[in-house]
């Protein structure tokens, strides 16, 4: 077991890469859905991808809280529920709900699946192994963090699937043409999807009260907001007449 000096470090590395991240996406597409290239070498059917991109954080995250001396402390148990609910959704239900025949390169799967084992050794980190043992007493539940950040979270989560189900639902099957989001969050950023995915874990953050939590927080920000800047930039290209620049923004309401 390494000591909680050298996870404090890690944590502080994870940041600093984060930002790296965030400035280096602004200069090169992740090459997937909409921005999808050869050039990022073989693939797979997109929704083997997002399972193999995403099962192993869910898994991860159950193994450090079953070799844990905390597995039955129960607010840790809610954390895990929390966070599970959500990889569990992304794994093995999202991918699913995925209509068309798009393809995703194994070379983002295999990035997107080492960062995702790191986010688990954050998180289940913090929580069952480098988070003071009598910070998640029973009456952290009832706490003001925990109520707001489990409020924001599934606030976050239902504004990602929601807004998932938008973008799934704009074409009939076996059209081909593209279409601008609408309804829902849409109405205010052009990336309700992210929008809602970058709440989640904002709430995780805060209910969990963690540097682990604002860390992964400002990686989902780092690693979406680019991406919802290109996708912003697409939609003002393919829909003039119908973004309307002024009023909606990339990814957060009235700010960006």
């Amino acid at each position: 077991m390494i000591s909680i000096q050298a996870f404090n470090l890690f944590l502080l590395a994870m940041a600093v890469v984060a930002v790296v991240v965030f400035v280096c996406l602004f200069f090169v597409d992740a090459g997937y859905g909409k921005f999808y290239q050869p050039k990022w070498g073989p693939s797979v059917d997109n929704k083997l991808g997002w399972t193999l991109m995403e099962a192993p954080v869910f898994v991860a995250m159950l193994a450090l809280w079953w070799f844990s001396e905390r597995k039955t402390d129960i607010v840790r148990i809610v954390f895990l529920l929390l966070f599970e609910i959500h990889y569990f959704h992304r794994s093995f239900i999202f991918p699913r709900q995925i209509r068309g025949k798009s393809k995703m390169p194994l070379s983002i799967i295999l990035m997107g699946a080492l960062f995702n084992t790191l986010n688990a050794f954050m998180q289940g980190g913090w929580i069952f192994y480098f988070s003071p043992a009598e910070m998640y007493g029973p009456g952290w539940l009832h706490g003001l963090p925990f109520i707001l950040g489990t409020v924001i979270f599934f606030a976050g989560m239902v504004v990602n699937i929601h807004s998932d189900s938008i973008i799934r639902n704009l074409r009939q099957p076996g059209d081909t043409a593209h279409y601008l989001p609408k309804g829902g969050m849409f109405r205010y950023v052009t990336s309700a999807n992210y929008f809602g995915e970058f709440v989640e874990w904002v709430g995780f953050a805060i209910l969990t009260w963690s540097w682990a939590g604002a860390v992964f927080a400002l990686w989902t920000f780092a690693n979406l907001a680019p991406r919802a800047a290109r996708i912003y930039d697409l939609y003002s290209r393919e829909f003039p007449e119908e973004l309307d620049t002024q009023k909606t923004k990339r990814m957060i309401p009235f700010i960006y």
